[in-house]
């Protein structure tokens, strides 16, 4: 190449280089001008709350726990301190949230899936539509970690034994409305129940309770002292109804510093409550255990406090309501944790439930029922095993299972509490809880423990109770999908005597019977209830 060609090469090299630098800021001017570049996006690691003003007059509030790590979004929604569900599928792309919530355990899991968008510092979620309700759009805001927190932990008292306040020698017979309304109860229900006892036959055949579940209560005074909520003016007026009609009026509370549906608990005000309830009227207090895990967590391989810790708690709720001078039954709730059967007189406790959650269904019935049958010997007047309320009526099982479940909370001497829809039963209803006969069985005054007498693995439940006046209640329950012939011993059955008799107390009959057995065709998920002398 000559000299010549190089020098107008490398001059055009030159003017080439200096019109791209001066021209590509030009270019990208244009380019940022027409297409700016995506706002950085907002991470939302961390705790928002959403708040509720419910129509009861309450706000209620739940958190979301977040973390984000890219656009990938983990974390847990909670209902207060320690309750919480996991978030998975979750993300954030271009400000549009996407999470999925799973509540619920398998096999009865379901599955709630949100959506929202980041703006102006603030979540829009949209929660999707559950049964009866339609789809919602909240907004949270970010609050402090210390939300998450538990209040401070108070000091229990020492361990002592709470005297035995003469209460419920039979087992507690009534009504509560958390099985049918659950929240949705409020003051007229509670009054159209309570009078629907004494119209259908009920308070005659022996139930004396009406007990408002959880979702009654309201905010705290300024002095302190727990309020009921819009649903219900005045407490007190309503137990004065209730006692005008000869029945007796009970309540709910928990103590952790929530109830189970995140109403105020009776947390750091024990005796302040138990002296409002009695103020009130109130003759029966559930106290269920629910949000006190916050304050007193248990070991994480068994979830629950100690026994020390809860025998603590309830023990000063006992002696509360002793204090209060007023006649108060105390139910304990806490779902059989520690062996409860073992400690519950002891804190001053009347009956206390073994197991969780009874539902409104055969399975759920039949394994409550069957986990009393091993601390029956703990039963006893004033003090009872509580296999939860009763289902009856609620239209999960059928009329045969209905009088299944009647017949083995009687044989169980478990309380027993309706939880249907009193004013609407239909006669059948009526009739299953309105029977004496077997409704004696449950109230015997021995309190005698009941006893199987069948093989634990069988379809065949056969169980018998010695009563007072020397007879036995003996049930034949048949727990298979078909009708099938039940033969009861009646030696086995301890009971004893050439000349026996006994009746059927669902057919209302006598029926005969003799040495050495009595065999009968039981229908399917149905029962046989004798009364033999």
């Amino acid at each position: 190449m000559k000299p010549s060609q190089t020098v107008r090469r490398v001059g055009s090299l030159l003017v080439k280089t200096l019109l791209a630098a001066l021209l590509v800021p030009v270019a990208l001017a244009f380019a940022s001008a027409a297409t700016p570049p995506p706002p950085a996006q907002t991470n939302i690691t961390g705790v928002w709350v959403i708040k509720i003003a419910t129509p009861d007059g309450n706000v209620r509030k739940f958190y979301f726990n977040l973390k984000q790590v890219g656009e990938a979004v983990t974390g847990r929604m909670l209902f207060g301190p320690g309750r919480g569900i996991p978030i998975s599928e979750g993300s954030l792309q271009d400000g549009k949230l996407h999470f999925v919530v799973t509540f619920g355990r398998p096999p009865r899991t379901r599955q709630s899936s949100w959506n929202g968008t980041v703006k102006d510092g603030k979540l829009y979620l949209t929660a999707p539509p559950f049964p009866g309700r339609p789809s919602r759009t909240f907004v949270a805001e970010r609050t402090s970690a210390k939300a998450l927190l538990p209040p401070p932990r108070l000091p229990l008292p020492a361990l002592h034994d709470v005297p035995y306040n003469g209460l419920a020698r039979t087992p507690p017979m009534g009504w509560n409305s958390w099985n049918k309304f659950a929240g949705k109860v409020d003051e007229q229900d509670v009054r159209g129940m309570a009078k629907a006892m004494v119209t259908s036959g009920m308070k005659a055949a022996g139930y004396t309770y009406v007990n408002i579940d959880d979702t009654w209560e309201g905010p705290r005074d300024a002095h302190g002292n727990i309020t009921s909520n819009r649903k219900f003016p005045s407490m007190k007026a309503l137990a004065e109804y209730v006692h005008s009609l000869g029945l007796k009026f009970g309540i709910y509370s928990s103590p952790g510093p929530k109830t189970c549906a995140g109403y105020t608990g009776t947390y750091a005000h024990v005796q302040q409550d138990a002296d409002t309830y009695a103020k009130w009227g109130v003759d029966y207090l559930k106290y269920d255990w629910c949000s006190a895990s916050e304050i007193y967590p248990g070991p994480k391989v068994h979830g629950y406090p100690t026994v020390h810790q809860m025998r603590a708690v309830y023990q000063e709720m006992g002696d509360a309501l002793r204090k209060t001078g007023r006649p108060i039954v105390f139910s304990l709730c806490e779902y059989g944790w520690d062996h409860v059967w073992t400690w519950g007189p002891k804190v001053g406790g009347n009956l206390w439930r073994t197991t969780g959650d009874i539902e409104d269904n055969w399975n759920s019935m039949i394994r409550n029922a069957l986990a009393q049958l091993p601390i029956a010997k703990y039963a006893g007047p004033g003090h009872w095993n509580d296999a939860d309320m009763l289902e009856i009526g609620n239209g999960g099982m059928t009329n045969e299972e209905d009088r299944v479940q009647f017949s083995l909370w009687s044989m169980l001497a478990a309380p027993l509490i309706a939880g249907n829809d009193l004013r609407t039963m239909s006669p059948a209803t009526t009739a299953i809880l309105t029977n004496r006969d077997v409704i004696a069985i449950d109230q015997d005054p021995a309190g005698s423990p009941v006893k199987r007498i069948s093989p634990s693995q069988s379809t065949e439940l056969i169980l018998t109770r010695p009563l007072a006046d020397g007879s036995h209640a003996v049930g034949l329950f048949n727990l298979a999908d078909h009708p099938q012939s039940i033969t009861v011993n009646w030696h086995a059955a301890g009971v004893t005597g050439k000349k026996l008799r006994a009746r059927d107390l669902w057919k209302h009959a006598y029926v005969r019977v003799s040495e050495p057995s009595y065999t009968a065709t039981v229908p399917a998920h149905g029962v046989v209830l004798l009364r033999v002398r």
